[in-house]
């Protein structure tokens, strides 16, 4: 059974402060992908699952909503 990319979505609305993960990339599940900063905080968002970073969606400096993908993870075979 075949499964599509895992998304790594916003968990609040802010602005894409830092990108810390490179398209490419093979990443632990956990592991701190992208920064967002909100009301003067930095907020990390972290891979909800081990995988290669497939796409990256967003540009830092760019407005974000909760709930909008930042990132997609393909899975390590």
């Amino acid at each position: 059974m075949a499964t599509g990319p895992t998304k790594v979505d916003a968990h609040i609305t802010g602005t894409v402060w830092k990108i810390e993960v490179k398209q490419g990339e093979a990443i632990a599940e956990g592991q701190v992908c992208v920064i967002l900063e909100s009301m003067k905080m930095e907020m990390p968002v972290e891979a909800p699952a081990a995988g290669t970073v497939e796409q990256i969606l967003v540009k830092e400096g760019q407005a974000v909503s909760e709930g909008d993908t930042l990132l997609t993870l393909a899975a390590r075979v």
